[in-house]
């Protein structure tokens, strides 16, 4: 039989899975509706028919906005909802979710919206609409959350008062595209975008926009230690194909982009080694023949 310490505690733990930092979440509404999402999310990449993605993502969009509008949703992690990248700010102020939708002719739509951390818990958040095709100078334009240059991010850099975005952006069945986004929360919404990149070709531009063949893959990501963003440089194979971005892909050197001042400053053609880890004295420096074990009939 179960006694009063034992039922307390039980009922104790329950409590603790229900409550984050003091404020209550309805934890069982949240994993249902987690578990719908989690469905209409297998079908948005998966079903053969692209009106039925569509369907699945309109259903998606309407049940997310629900489980978001639950009281202090903001503290459940939908950690099983793998189809959606969801970013929560440094300072824990707001998070990004942003996802994708597939469409038959390579392309890809893009959704997304940032959430608050409100004190009441009440949900306050700023959609990000996807307006790729209609924003004329994504490079040098500074947009609105209703004006979106849509991509899904998977990192987040304190800068600042400012965040900047790494995103993948699948574009068409030939290019695909990676973009740094600078965004900034003011108490109007939201600002996409702002002119820091400091290189000689890249004065005035709000964003960067990386494009390059769908058959190949390019590295850029966020470096702690040395502060900077690193990347593959990317080049076509050929001359002839410059401004070819579907032959475009990483010519095995490697550019950065220093967090400097208030500025992104291009560093080109960087060293890249990895970082030492503890396993490395397992194995021998070729560099060094006075580490490399010696025969048992080495007289040496």
């Amino acid at each position: 039989m179960m006694t009063d310490r034992q039922l307390a505690l039980i009922i104790g733990l329950g409590f603790v899975s229900m409550t984050v930092k003091g404020q209550s979440v309805d934890r069982a509404a949240m994993e249902t509706m987690q578990d719908s999402l989690v469905k209409l999310g297998y079908t948005i990449y998966n079903e053969p028919s692209e009106p039925e993605r569509l369907k699945a993502n309109f259903a998606f969009v309407k049940t997310l906005v629900s489980a978001l509008k639950t009281p202090h949703s903001y503290h459940f992690g939908f950690d099983s909802l793998t189809m959606v990248s969801v970013l929560r700010s440094p300072d824990d102020k707001f998070r990004v979710f942003s996802w994708h939708v597939p469409l038959n002719d390579g392309s890809y739509l893009y959704y997304g919206t940032i959430q608050l951390n409100t004190p009441d818990g009440r949900l306050k958040m700023y959609p990000l609409l996807d307006k790729t095709y209609e924003i004329k100078s994504p490079e040098t334009d500074v947009t609105a959350g209703d004006n979106w240059y849509g991509a899904q991010y998977y990192r987040m850099i304190p800068f600042g008062a400012d965040y900047i975005l790494l995103g993948w952006k699948g574009h068409t069945a030939q290019v695909t595209q990676k973009v740094i986004e600078i965004l900034s929360l003011a108490d109007g919404g939201v600002k996409l975008g702002k002119a820091i990149f400091e290189s000689d070709s890249t004065r005035g531009q709000a964003r960067m926009i990386y494009r390059y063949s769908r058959n190949a893959q390019m590295f850029i990501d966020y470096d702690r230690t040395g502060n900077r963003i690193v990347m593959d440089h990317l080049a076509p194979p050929e001359e002839r194909d410059e401004g070819q971005y579907e032959q475009y892909g990483p010519d095995m050197t490697y550019d950065a982009w220093q967090l400097q001042n208030g500025k992104l400053v291009l560093i080109p053609d960087i060293p890249m080694m990895n970082p030492a880890a503890p396993e490395d004295d397992n194995y021998n420096d070729p560099r060094k023949p006075s580490t490399h074990p010696k025969s048992g009939l080495s007289t040496q």
